[in-house]
């Protein structure tokens, strides 16, 4: 393998998913403790979700409660119920272009605004014969990190 161009710098999310967010609500916010910072609702992604955050500042780490809005609609966030980790990357298009080069396979849209207004895209949770790496039966996001999360993390290096 050719140097990596990129660094993977920490977790920016994990997104939880259900039939019913209110019933990950009470987990992940009435029970453990979390605090909810918004939510997200998308027709074409077929997602209604809350998020919640844990830690402060631009080490915080979110903790998407999904539910579909239809059920029997593609994509079915609801399954997996473990439905992605997403991760900060300090040069996403490198990361991008360098680990197509090494054979991994990228969910369909390529790199666009995600949720929480970040350059986003996906690693496919599927590898084939053109891509040989995917991840695995997992979902991962890969999360350009702006300036004060790389700032944060290299002090931890």
């Amino acid at each position: 393998m050719s140097s990596r161009p990129f660094k993977v710098l920490g977790i920016q999310q994990i997104a939880v998913s259900g039939l019913d967010k209110t019933r990950l609500r009470s987990l992940w916010v009435d029970t453990l403790g979390l605090e909810l910072s918004g939510t997200y609702r998308s027709e074409s992604e077929n997602v209604d979700e809350d998020i919640a955050v844990l830690g402060a500042g631009p080490l915080k780490v979110e903790v998407d409660l999904m539910q579909p809005l239809d059920p029997d609609a593609k994509p079915r966030v609801q399954s997996p119920p473990l439905n992605h980790v997403g991760l900060w990357i300090d040069d996403l298009p490198a990361a991008v272009e360098w680990l197509s080069s090494q054979g991994v396979r990228f969910a369909p849209g390529g790199i666009r605004k995600g949720a929480s207004g970040f350059d986003i895209c996906f690693i496919h949770p599927k590898a084939n014969d053109e891509f040989p790496i995917g991840g695995e039966g997992v979902l991962i996001e890969l999360v350009q990190a702006p300036p004060e999360v790389c700032e944060a993390f290299g002090k931890l290096t």
